[in-house]
């Protein structure tokens, strides 16, 4: 979650204090101060997008996206530069394409993933990696459903073009069911018969298997991770 680092770069960039920052968002002032300094578990949606809003995002992006990296892109992206001012376009000659990152939301989509990538907001880009297709994506790991091996704020590299007939038991998957607003990421069981299971790699999670049912679409492969320190 990036709320408390994402207020406080807010608070930076706009050379403010909480105080100001309400009268300009119209966020209560002790919030803001619970909020910068990490005094929440769950915080109230409906506030968070007032917030979001006036900073011209929306809450999704100011509770599972760090802001500082987003308007860094942004910046790059219009001057023609990418990562310690090296041009985009040699960077792809020599390395293949950067890849993605998107939101869970947008992953979660059942529409075609060429529309998904086209039309969706990229939060920030990956170093190329081949075997992660030309359509490749990128996903921040949220949560603690996939420790020890994947830990909050570590991307994921996702293959959407992957061949279902070809995935087997312990293959990590990106699931979207009906009804879901965001994708899911497991690690697949395939029992004799050809049922399917979704299982967390943390043995603590409450949920230890989830049958994967009609209602549910694998929409991804994971092949791979980028972990920064």
């Amino acid at each position: 979650m990036y709320l408390q680092k994402n207020v406080k770069y807010l608070l930076k960039k706009y050379s403010t204090t909480t105080t100001g920052l309400s009268k300009k968002s119209g966020v209560p002032q002790p919030t803001l101060f619970r909020w910068e300094n990490g005094q929440y578990k769950e915080p109230k949606i409906s506030t968070v997008e007032k917030l979001a809003s006036w900073a011209g995002y929306d809450a999704n992006t100011l509770i599972n996206s760090d802001l500082e990296v987003i308007e860094n892109q942004k910046r790059n992206e219009k001057d023609g530069l990418l990562d310690n001012n090296v041009n985009l376009t040699n960077k792809l000659k020599l390395d293949g394409d950067l890849v993605p990152v998107i939101s869970w939301v947008a992953a979660g989509s059942f529409t075609d993933v060429h529309t998904v990538l086209k039309d969706t907001e990229v939060l920030e880009w990956l170093p190329p990696m081949k075997k992660a297709g030309k359509n490749a994506y990128g996903l921040i790991v949220t949560g603690t459903s996939m420790l020890p091996k994947f830990e909050p704020g570590d991307r994921i590299y996702v293959n959407p073009d992957f061949p279902v007939f070809d995935l087997k038991t312990n293959d990590l998957v990106i699931v979207s069911c009906a009804g879901d607003t965001q994708a899911t990421f497991k690690r697949l069981i395939i029992e004799e018969g050809e049922e399917k299971y979704l299982e967390p790699l943390n043995t603590k999670w409450p949920e230890q298997i989830i049958k994967l049912t009609e209602e549910c679409k694998l929409v991804g492969k994971v092949v791979g991770m980028h972990r920064e320190f």
